[in-house]
């Protein structure tokens, strides 16, 4: 039953509004001793929320480097790292339509052993803690991560990451209380974290609470087909889990965006969650009548009932 999606159904829609949420960032890569030039040195990007990004960029011969990313509305993990030297990490938001300049200093693993001896060298257990909840997180393993990431915020209480990780997790197991306390924690941190808004709504949905769903929902950017296409790559990559909290928050950006309840119902088809399997199919037929997956959608409702 499982289908592949056309992840290049909305390129179109997006292209139309992609420049205008464009950003760029640029700089130069150094030796923290000698202030020279890495001419070796790498920039990876990661995006950290809402979408599945990543490059590689290399620095030119004077040490300079130039970024450019469509979604400028979301954080990034930039990663700057060369041969021989300690790679550096920092997530940014970036500020669409305004220059973004960083400069980097590397350290070269030599200058580092020589000013710091080993004994004295210290792991942050918030970030340790952190990490590992992020690599049990991605291994589905959620009640192992959720221990990790309170580990974190309990070392660091403020981890801004470590409380916007504890939402999501508790929103992916419809703990939504839990996810309500750690999503407004993570937002006092950072008032403009819409992923963080996007697990509110849910969350104050799913308990019943109209009011602030209502309020927080006007603070979501109306991104749909970009966190739909990032769905559908789940969908593709079999982890229909990954998916659903995706395509929820496409119907939150865009209430009338058909595909989004399309896929919505066959993923609860697969799940044999029939009574919400029949109200998202019956809604994506609604808003779209003659759209192409109509026959399908009727199908499936002849054995949702």
């Amino acid at each position: 039953m499982r289908r592949s999606l056309a992840l290049t159904l909305f390129a179109l829609a997006f292209a139309a509004n992609a420049f205008a949420t464009q950003a760029r960032i640029t700089g130069k890569v150094l030796d923290a001793v000698t202030k020279k030039p890495i001419p070796d040195a790498t920039v990876n990007v990661v995006a950290t929320e809402a979408m599945t990004y990543k490059a590689d960029s290399k620095v030119k011969k004077d040490g300079s480097y130039a970024v450019a990313v469509l979604n400028g509305t979301i954080r990034y993990k930039f990663t700057y790292a060369a041969p021989g030297y300690r790679s550096y990490e920092e997530v940014i938001k970036l500020r669409i339509g305004e220059p973004n300049v960083k400069d980097v200093e590397l350290t070269s693993a030599a200058a580092a052993a020589a000013t710091v001896p080993a004994s004295e060298i210290r792991v942050d257990p918030s970030v340790a803690a952190f990490n590992d909840g992020a690599q049990l997180a991605n291994e589905g393993k959620d009640a192992e991560a959720l221990a990790k990431f309170q580990e974190a915020v309990a070392a660091k209480p403020d981890l801004q990451a470590g409380w916007r990780a504890i939402a999501k997790v508790q929103a992916r197991t419809k703990k939504y209380p839990e996810a309500i306390v750690a999503a407004n924690k993570a937002i006092e941190l950072d008032s403009d974290d819409t992923d963080m808004y996007a697990v509110l709504f849910e969350a104050y949905t799913a308990t019943g609470d109209k009011a602030r769903a209502a309020e927080v929902k006007g603070k979501l950017p109306a991104n749909a087909a970009l966190l739909f296409n990032d769905a559908a790559r789940a969908i593709n990559g079999g982890k229909d889990k990954d998916a659903e909290p995706l395509l929820r928050q496409a119907i939150v950006a865009d209430e009338a965006f058909a595909p989004a309840y399309y896929e919505l119902g066959m993923l609860y088809v697969r799940a044999g969650k029939n009574a919400d399997a029949k109200t998202n199919l019956e809604k994506y037929i609604a808003l779209d009548p003659s759209g192409r997956d109509v026959a399908t959608a009727k199908e499936m409702l002849k054995y949702v009932k």
